[in-house]
């Protein structure tokens, strides 16, 4: 299976396939409002602003399996994310990352991509870079800053 194969759903429970970004380099990390790491709202959205027209995809999964960080709803996510921290690009429905409901992007992106727990998401701000091909590329921790993987980033849209 691919990632191409797959598909998830934004806030408003509209379908997004995930063939709609091929040809794309997708950043993919599931995210919480209320995480010590929310802040990092703010660079993914520096680099999907500085990066969005040459072909890079930041996609965001708001996930509430971490100590309960996320309590917006699917309603409401979009607009606190616009209004705390300016975020523009798309964000999904809330999803699960680890456990029996996995959303099967993370399933997919777990199994090519171990991190620290092996097949499992350590903690909110997991990112996965994936190619223009849709090959999982890297696996960055929760820590990890989104302007610290900038250079691969540039790798793969140049």
């Amino acid at each position: 299976m691919k990632i191409y194969d797959l598909e998830t759903k934004a806030p408003n429970g509209k379908v997004i396939p995930m063939n709609s970004f091929k040809d794309k380099t997708i950043l993919i990390v599931n995210t919480a409002t209320k995480c010590g790491l929310s802040p990092q709202f703010e660079e993914l959205e520096q680099i999907h602003q500085k990066y969005k027209d040459r072909g890079l995809v930041v996609l965001g999964f708001p996930c509430n399996q971490f100590l309960n960080q996320e309590p917006e709803t699917n309603e409401t996510l979009v607009e606190a994310c616009k209004l705390n921290y300016g975020v523009t690009f798309q964000l999904t429905e809330k999803v699960d990352v680890n456990g029996e409901n996995t959303n099967p992007i993370f399933k997919l992106l777990k199994e090519a991509l171990p991190g620290t727990l092996g097949k499992k998401i350590k903690w909110n701000f997991t990112k996965f870079l994936i190619t223009s091909e849709g090959k999982p590329y890297k696996r960055y921790a929760p820590t990890t800053k989104p302007m610290k993987i900038e250079n691969d980033i540039l790798k793969l849209i140049e």
